[in-house]
């Protein structure tokens, strides 16, 4: 039976995405641990019992939090926990530490890249993920970076006196303040690391692809033709449920 709903569970955020056979129709970013919100949620999309969810993502316990949740409301569950189930072929050193979000991600893709073209999917979270997909759809893997909120609170923890800088919309350069420096500093390296590792990995013409919480302020800033897609990783997994099912 194909999950008629797909759930990923991020380091940060719980993203749901209502399913048909063509698409994700809906989705909906909750928060990890507000039961009360996931309940909120449950009862406006009214699933009906026995309902097929299709749970994943870099965040095995609360996966499973949510997993035993939602057998309680009477849901089916099925978890994808492994690169074997995920219809991809890789071409890296360890196939079984490739964050499964990523693989999603190259799934999607893979699917909607163009024909004989390489791509690149960029994923814009809690750590920022370059990712190539070569044009015969082999992943190759990519690079990984940390996330803005990261690189934010990494400088503020470490050091006596800068400020936790949580607006991250716009960039001064040179910055008149230390607010402004680190804002824009953090935003300067997010884009430079992946400009670098994107003109490294590949050459045009090549689809670039860029989903996660931060996708739209970095697609700003990138000087990438770029599709933000913020159902990557759901449709990734919409499809590999399609997969697991079979004809």
């Amino acid at each position: 039976m194909v999950p008629l709903i797909v759930a990923d569970v991020g380091n940060t955020r719980l993203k749901w995405g209502r399913c048909s056979v063509d698409a994700v129709e809906a989705m909906v970013s909750l928060p990890l641990d507000d039961q009360r919100a996931w309940t909120q949620h449950l009862q406006l999309w009214n699933p009906p019992a026995g309902t097929c969810w299709l749970l994943a993502g870099p965040n095995p316990q609360q996966r499973e939090r949510l997993a035993e949740w939602l057998r309680k409301q009477y849901q089916q569950v099925r978890v994808v926990d492994s690169h074997r189930q995920v219809p991809l072929r890789l071409n890296v050193d360890c196939p079984e530490r490739v964050g499964i979000d990523r693989l999603f991600n190259a799934v999607a893709a893979n699917a909607a890249r163009s024909k004989d073209r390489a791509a690149l999917m960029i994923g814009a979270g809690t750590a920022i993920t370059v990712d190539l997909l070569d044009r015969h759809g082999v992943f190759q893997g990519g690079v990984i970076l940390p996330g803005l909120r990261l690189m934010t609170k990494a400088l503020h923890e470490y050091t006596a006196l800068l400020p936790m800088v949580d607006d991250l919309g716009v960039v001064v350069l040179p910055a008149k303040n230390t607010e402004d420096a680190v804002r824009s500093g953090t935003i300067s390296a997010a884009v430079g690391g992946v400009l670098w590792a994107a003109s490294r990995m590949t050459a045009p013409p090549t689809d670039v692809f860029l989903t996660g919480g931060d996708a739209e302020m970095l697609a700003t800033q990138l000087d990438l033709t770029v599709r933000v897609w913020p159902e990557m990783t759901l449709e990734g997994m919409r499809r590999c449920a399609q997969a697991l099912a079979g004809p």
